[in-house]
């Protein structure tokens, strides 16, 4: 038995779900159909799973996820949705989600997928994997920051918080010119070419550090 805990925004599912999941022997130890305090609402009932959609009324599921990472990483997140989007599906992967199951997919499905991520292990459902496998979607199953080394991850978000070639030198103990040549190497990578167009990259895929000191302190350039 694992203490479940419900957020969508359409009470008629949460009356199936929570039917489902007691007569298979779970608890459900809450339900909501908004975001707002949902850590502290997790830790009050300690809650072990979540099933969380992403299209909610007040925000999407997707920018929640990352805040239950840190706030409750115990809790395994499994995303309940309507989208099979690969885009969708990959972004919630990368933000914490364990499991993600199509709405409309049979029961017994959901109850593999709540026992898979209670064991630690990943979970796709049968139609998510399908959509991924569908002709035309390879370059959505892929995330375009995949591409990035961990290096050019780390001058991108220095980049965008405004931060000169010369100090994240001085920060990375390297020289302006190879900061330039990463800095290059990135956007012909990103196929961007602009500083504006890389900070909408980083805010599209959630590599902006807005509590960084001295965001808007120096030009990019």
């Amino acid at each position: 038995m694992k203490k479940i805990f419900l957020v969508d925004d359409h009470q008629m599912v949460r009356e199936g779900l929570r039917a489902v999941l007691q007569s298979s022997g779970h608890e459900v130890v809450g339900e909501s159909d908004v975001t707002d305090g949902l850590v502290a609402k997790l830790l009050a009932v300690h809650a072990e799973v979540l099933l969380l959609d992403l299209n909610l009324k007040n925000a999407s599921g997707l920018s929640v996820l990352k805040s239950l990472k840190e706030g409750c990483p115990h809790v395994r997140t499994v995303v309940l949705s309507m989208s099979a989007q690969p885009s969708h599906i990959s972004q919630a992967l990368r933000n914490g989600a364990l499991g993600y199951v199509l709405k409309g997919s049979p029961s017994s499905e959901l109850l593999h997928a709540i026992a898979t991520v209670c064991a630690g292990q990943q979970f796709l459902g049968d139609q998510v994997r399908q959509s991924q496998m569908a002709p035309g979607s390879a370059d959505l199953q892929r995330s375009p920051v995949d591409q990035l080394s961990v290096r050019e991850i780390q001058i991108l978000k220095m980049v965008v918080q405004g931060k000169t070639s010369a100090s994240i030198a001085s920060m990375l103990a390297l020289s302006p010119k190879t900061v330039e040549t990463y800095r290059s190497r990135m956007m012909t990578k990103l196929k961007l070419g602009d500083i504006p167009a890389l900070v909408r990259f980083a805010i599209q895929w959630d590599l902006m550090d807005l509590s960084a000191p001295d965001s808007q302190s120096e030009s990019a350039h």
